[in-house]
């Protein structure tokens, strides 16, 4: 798995498909997407931003370390990590869509600006995702999550263990949409499901759905209540 941070110098080593066809958009194969530099040890990809490869003991070691710390508040954190990094990602996401499709993401069809957004995270060992547009217009959204990092990485533990996820989710779409959206995982990998699943709205909805959550409510318990538009009184 690799995670990004902000490239500190130039970028000299690029891989041979960004340097003979800088325009590509289909740059997602390893190869193409990351360039190393071994004078400097650092690695880059296709943005030219900063990535470091960590392990399963690194995921292991930063949750149960987490946890030892500070106990359930340790989930918090994550969120709380995975938010702020999903905003400062939004901003960065913008300048280089714009710049790689000489388009503004307003002017965008919504689900391949989407994609886009999430494929430099399936290159990096993060997992492939669905979106699930159909409650909309209900005021929510849910995201499926494929071979997420840290649940693979944690086995089954019997609870949700992606908050860095969910805050990430709530982070890159608030600043999206330029309005304060919440997101809650519910259901996990590391709890003996297929997959992940997410939540995504406004914080009243993320709330009822956590109450529901607690109360022994399913997924799709929970897709019925929002669906027939249930609130907590």
């Amino acid at each position: 798995m690799a995670s990004s941070t902000a490239p500190q110098h130039p970028v000299e080593h690029q891989s041979k498909l960004k340097i003979s066809n800088p325009k590509a958009h289909n740059h997602y194969r390893f190869q193409d997407f990351f360039s190393f530099d071994p004078s400097m040890g650092t690695v880059t990809d296709w943005n030219q931003m900063r990535n470091i490869f960590t392990s399963e003991d690194f995921i292991i070691g930063l949750v149960e370390g987490l946890e030892e710390e500070v106990g359930s508040a340790s989930s918090v954190i994550m969120y709380t990590i995975g938010k702020e990094w999903g905003v400062k990602d939004a901003i960065f996401f913008q300048q280089w869509y714009e710049a790689e499709y000489g388009q503004s993401i307003r002017q965008s069809n919504l689900m391949f600006l989407l994609e886009t957004w999430w494929w430099p995270f399936t290159a990096q060992g993060w997992g492939r995702w669905e979106v699930d547009m159909s409650d909309r217009k209900h005021g929510c959204i849910f995201i499926n999550l494929f071979d997420s990092a840290v649940a693979r990485t944690l086995g089954d533990v019997g609870k949700p263990v992606c908050h860095i996820y969910a805050g990430l989710f709530a982070g890159f779409f608030s600043n999206l949409v330029k309005k304060s959206l919440s997101c809650i995982e519910l259901q996990c990998y590391s709890m003996g499901e297929t997959y992940c699943k997410f939540l995504l709205g406004n914080p009243d909805r993320i709330d009822a759905a956590g109450f529901w959550l607690n109360e022994g409510a399913t997924a799709r318990d929970i897709q019925r209540k929002l669906q027939d538009g249930a609130v907590l009184r």
